[in-house]
């Protein structure tokens, strides 16, 4: 492992356990992978608590990640959790089987679904989002160089702020549920047919079901048309079938809003 200071919560459990940084996702973290563990560090912020009582609340309700320790020290978060075993559903494995794939992650998404949101204590829904969202965009938060290239400039929103406004004005109707709120292909682990656990927990709670929806639209969409994967291009996908296998008709205007929503974090 490379040389890098630890709390002492944190130290006192890896010791000198061999580890591989793992350059995987496009989050700012570092994380380091232990046989049996895994230690995110990144910035503390609201999303760093909320995957610790996320996880803790969903204790044998869905295989996510235990935590094992958590601080906060120099305004960063020190997580270190159980690892989740599996391959990423954006493993070739899976890539090069749409229909194997897609049967994958609609148990994935029926399980979070199916989860009691009655006393869940983690709420993302639309008003905590957007108060999140506008303080992103009055602080310059929002990763130009990370968003979707019909966002903003000509044919899109001129900027971050204008886009704001368009989503504060043009709120959905909710259907809440259980989210995931990054349900994209990396965060989903399974092992051949059998979804074994979810990770990037920051931004679970109690959201609309559109919000998973439309990042894995997405998700699908970038993986099968080669933006990840080094440009490989993969067949036997439309992006219907993520509809279809769901059996829902599409919302389109849903999943246009909850893409742009995404745009601001």
């Amino acid at each position: 492992m490379e040389e890098i200071w630890l709390p002492d919560e944190i130290q006192s459990i890896v010791q000198d356990k061999p580890c591989e940084k793992n350059n995987i996702g496009m989050s700012d973290s570092q994380v380091f992978m232990y046989d049996d563990m895994v230690l995110k560090i990144q910035a503390a912020s609201e999303e760093t608590e909320n995957e610790v009582c996320v996880c803790r609340w969903l204790k044998d309700r869905i295989p996510v990640p235990r935590i094992e320790a958590y601080c906060v020290a120099d305004k960063k978060a020190y997580s270190l959790m159980s690892r989740i075993y599996g391959k990423m559903a954006c493993d070739e494995t899976y890539m090069e089987n749409p229909v194997r794939l897609l049967d994958i992650v609609t148990k994935a998404l029926q399980m979070l679904w199916n989860v009691d949101i009655a006393d869940c204590p983690c709420d993302n829904s639309l008003s905590v989002k957007l108060a999140m969202a506008r303080y992103n965009v009055e602080n310059g938060l929002v990763d130009l160089d990370n968003v979707e290239p019909e966002t903003f400039g000509e044919n899109g929103f001129a900027s971050p702020a204008e886009l704001l406004r368009w989503l504060e004005d043009n709120r959905p109707e909710e259907d809440l549920v259980f989210s995931h709120g990054d349900f994209c292909l990396p965060n989903l682990f399974a092992d051949g047919d059998r979804v074994t656990g979810f990770i990037d927990l920051g931004k679970m709670g109690v959201a609309d079901r559109w919000q998973d929806i439309a990042l894995c639209y997405r998700s699908l969409k970038h993986n099968f048309e080669g933006k990840y994967n080094g440009g490989k291009v993969y067949g036997g996908y439309y992006p219907e079938m993520l509809f279809e296998r769901l059996g829902v008709k599409p919302d389109w205007e849903k999943l246009k809003y909850y893409i742009l929503l995404d745009e601001l974090f």
